[in-house]
């Protein structure tokens, strides 16, 4: 039995006729946001450089793009919106916590990395 898949994206906010509209829509989507990352990356605003959580504004803004970007290939590209919504939570909630916890090791890491090269000793020793 075929099963009809939902034409919209955004929650519905932009709907499709066809499951070929919707992939091109859903491509059209990705390529914007991948254009704004490769834009950013090479223009490198000024206030795009401040601070923020001990990472850029810049580095935050590709984090959180990528995120958007991972979601809607998931939730589009590979049918994740027609599964139930156990295996959706199950697949959802190890992504964010491996995200969460790649990014403490990230933040950790990094700045006794720094921290090492900076003041040329080592601080910690496990």
């Amino acid at each position: 039995m075929a099963q009809e898949h939902k034409l919209e994206i955004f929650r519905g906010l932009w709907k499709f006729k066809s499951n070929i509209q919707k992939i091109w829509g859903v491509l059209l989507f990705l390529s914007i946001v991948t254009t704004i990352e490769v834009v950013l990356g090479i223009i490198k605003p000024e206030w795009s450089m401040a601070h923020v959580l001990g990472m850029k504004i810049l580095n935050w803004i590709f984090i959180i793009l990528t995120i958007v970007k991972a979601y809607y290939i998931t939730w589009d590209f590979m049918h994740m919106r027609d599964e139930t919504s156990g295996l959706r939570r199950a697949v959802v909630w190890t992504a964010i916590f491996l995200i969460l916890y790649l990014t403490f090791i990230l933040l950790q890491e990094g700045g006794y990395v720094f921290e090492v090269y900076d003041n040329g000793y080592i601080k910690r020793d496990f």
